[in-house]
């Protein structure tokens, strides 16, 4: 599964869930282990639907076979969790990752690295909603914990580094960050070894930090090594690869490099397309990075037909929501598609303004986006409705 094989790994993760159902029993919390794989490779796969009710369903397994205040309750909760997280439904992620966390308090005690792990998905939760304040100290905290639970030096230590970093690269507080992207980068380079694909993740980190701040002069280098750690330790094909190549791609668009840029996005989308499958949210980011690069060039055409497809994909994954989501989540996993939607139809504003055919497909695209945005806006409204008048 790690190596981005989905369609090889399913069949084994089912197979493995169908013999503890068989020889346990359907509720038996060895089965439940079996049910949060299966949502874990699907939640990868971009299969919402499919993950929602698995996920459910172990916990439901957890807290009737273990109680709802057992560990593997709360790593359920984590798993649904993140779920949601992944939909931008974070307002149903928020609740679920505290759960977990005072179960872990209570049971595991409040400095065990499992609460650690908890305060960081929680917190990480806080920095991707804007929620700053609330971040900086559960990441601390989490630090604290790993740096006296596990030593200064352990790789833990090292990603709860990185994470506070990443917090204070969001708020601009580059000075703060650099220090902490640092220090992960040479605990990592220690106990891992300078060629592990934590330290290429670590490099890559720094990288963006550079990238950010303009010195792009420091960041080309890391983003490099980066990459060649990866395809040596994963391989040239892998998904973090991939990552690595869009990170590199990126600094040469944001340098104006775009003859440097454009194979890297092409082989980034490529490895994508096989090993996450052509129609992974993953994959429409690809398209649309290379969408926006031909864009800048004036290669109109090509911008526009990758966007096209990206819509596609965005499209397919919008009705999967619709299906199983409430209303209220599907509202918001539709905000996380806006921007790409307003730079598509920005596009054909500007660069196909004459051109009945990209200017008839735009206006499609906008009008069965509007009506699923109105139909879910609705559904609220009758939801409350429903409320009101008992």
């Amino acid at each position: 599964m790690h190596m981005g094989a989905y369609d090889k790994a399913e069949p084994l993760i089912q197979r493995s869930l169908a013999i503890a159902e068989k020889a346990l029993g359907p509720e038996h919390p060895n089965t439940a282990v079996s049910l949060n794989k299966l949502a874990v490779l699907y939640v990868n796969m971009g299969a919402y639907d499919k993950a929602e009710p698995l996920i459910q369903r172990s916990l439901a397994i957890c807290e009737k076979a273990l109680g709802p205040d057992h560990p593997d309750t709360a790593t359920s909760l984590t798993g649904l969790a993140s779920l949601y997280y992944n939909m931008g439904a974070y307002d149903k992620a928020e609740p679920l990752h505290r759960r977990s966390l005072a179960i872990k308090e209570k049971v595991l005690g409040p400095d065990h690295p499992s609460t650690a792990d908890t305060l960081n998905d929680l917190a990480s939760l806080y920095r991707m909603m804007g929620a700053y304040d609330k971040a900086e100290p559960l990441h601390r905290r989490s630090l604290a914990i790993y740096e006296k639970a596990l030593g200064p030096d352990h790789p833990s230590t090292a990603t709860s580094l990185n994470n506070l970093a990443e917090l204070y690269r969001a708020m601009g507080a580059y000075d703060r960050a650099e220090p902490l992207f640092k220090r992960s980068l040479a605990i990592y380079e220690k106990t891992l070894g300078p060629e592990h694909p934590y330290t290429a993740t670590s490099l890559g980190s720094l990288a963006e930090l550079y990238r950010t701040m303009g010195a792009y002069d420091k960041a080309e280098p890391l983003y490099q090594r980066s990459l060649a750690i990866a395809e040596k330790a994963l391989g040239p094909e892998h998904p973090s690869t991939a990552a690595s190549l869009n990170n590199l791609a990126l600094l040469y668009k944001t340098m104006g490099a775009y003859d440097k840029a454009e194979p890297l996005y092409q082989r980034c989308l490529a490895i994508k397309e096989k090993a996450l499958g052509p129609e992974h949210p993953s994959t429409s980011v690809s398209l649309n990075n290379l969408a926006w690069l031909y864009a800048a060039q004036g290669r109109n055409g090509e911008a526009i037909a990758f966007m096209e497809r990206a819509q596609g994909i965005d499209h397919k994954q919008i009705d999967q929501i619709l299906g199983f989501a409430p209303v209220a989540q599907q509202t918001q996993f539709l905000a996380t598609r806006e921007g790409n939607l307003f730079g598509y139809l920005s596009l054909i504003r500007q660069r196909f303004p004459e051109d009945p055919k990209a200017v008839r497909n735009a206006l499609d695209i906008w009008l069965t986006r509007k009506g699923i945005l109105l139909e879910a806006q609705k559904r609220i409204q009758d939801v409350l409705a429903a409320g009101d008048n008992p």
